[in-house]
């Protein structure tokens, strides 16, 4: 995206964002889809019909309870699980979770690959290279096989914590530093070709800093791509977080996310209690679905070649 579009004309490129939003049913539906999960998750407390991680409200008496339509309990419409909780609440909690390690995970990472990337871009010569082999040792490694190693070390650090306490932390910064070099690269790669244009010249003649170049000049001129992959990222954090947790090590059974949930699930399924896995791997399905095809989207709308 030129430069010009960005800071000249704000007020088209939201027009052409909004019509070409509004244009594809698929985004509005996807976008919709989103809304209602994010809502559901942010106000759990108050519309879940009970607290799962509260042992109180909680009987193992009601374990593996059918839904309400296939002949159970009216209380639990979509059944309870292993432990006797509501599974509606529990996945709506679970939904809270995953979405809050997605959420963290990708600013973390977004926040590291975006600052190595402008100034391994802006600076050059050995800080660029050094910053660049880095990245290329970390793209010879899967994403969650980096999320694993760094979970593992991070256990270890902290042996002595409450793992209850340390497991979201944990599964941030596991998941965060495995996804910086997208954004080191794409941020390289864009800062290099804005840095030689006028508007930067003009900055460095008057003395304006590096620092207060990079973020006040050249940072807003870089920013669609880190948008689009912030998007996709998403996404893929979640599944990152659903994978660790359905491994046994992301969050534990007494604060399950989607992922645990599915963990759980899957250990009951061939004896007949279906429900406990078949409803949180729709939730996780619809949730990474409508983000990706948000992400989708927002990749086509920010690609001046598609004009």
């Amino acid at each position: 995206m030129s430069e010009r579009a960005l800071t000249d004309s704000p007020g088209r490129l939201r027009g052409d964002l909004a019509a070409s939003f509004l244009a594809s049913r698929v985004t509005v539906a996807a976008a919709a889809v989103a809304v209602i999960l994010v809502a559901a998750a942010v106000l759990a407390p108050l519309i879940a019909p009970t607290d799962p991680f509260n042992p109180a409200a909680n009987f193992l008496i009601d374990s593996l309870t059918p839904p309400r339509f296939a002949g159970g309990d009216p209380r639990f419409l979509l059944g309870a699980d292993d432990q006797g909780r509501d599974l509606l609440s529990a996945i709506l909690y679970g939904l809270r979770a995953s979405l809050a390690i997605g959420a963290a995970s990708v600013l973390l990472g977004a926040a590291l690959g975006v600052g190595l990337g402008l100034v391994a871009g802006y600076a050059g010569g050995w800080l660029d290279a050094m910053i660049m082999r880095v990245a290329d040792v970390q793209l010879t490694f899967p994403a969650i096989l980096i999320a694993l190693l760094l979970d593992g070390v991070a256990k270890a650090l902290t042996a002595g914590a409450n793992r209850e306490t340390t497991a979201f932390g944990v599964l941030v910064v596991a998941i965060g530093l495995s996804f910086w070099v997208q954004y080191a690269r794409t941020v390289r790669g864009s800062t290099m070709a804005e840095k030689g244009r006028d508007y930067v010249l003009a900055a460095r003649l008057i003395g304006l800093s590096a620092p207060r170049i990079l973020l006040r000049h050249i940072l807003p001129n870089v920013m669609g791509p880190v948008l689009v992959i912030t998007t996709i990222n998403l996404a893929i954090a979640i599944i990152t977080e659903a994978t660790l947790s359905f491994l046994g090590v992301g969050l534990p059974p007494t604060e399950p996310s989607l992922g645990t949930l599915i963990r759980i699930g899957q250990n009951y399924l061939f004896s007949g209690e279906w429900w406990i896995v078949t409803f949180p791997s729709l939730a996780l399905a619809l949730l990474v679905l409508s983000v990706n095809l948000l992400g989708d989207w927002l990749r086509d709308a920010l690609n001046p070649k598609l004009k």
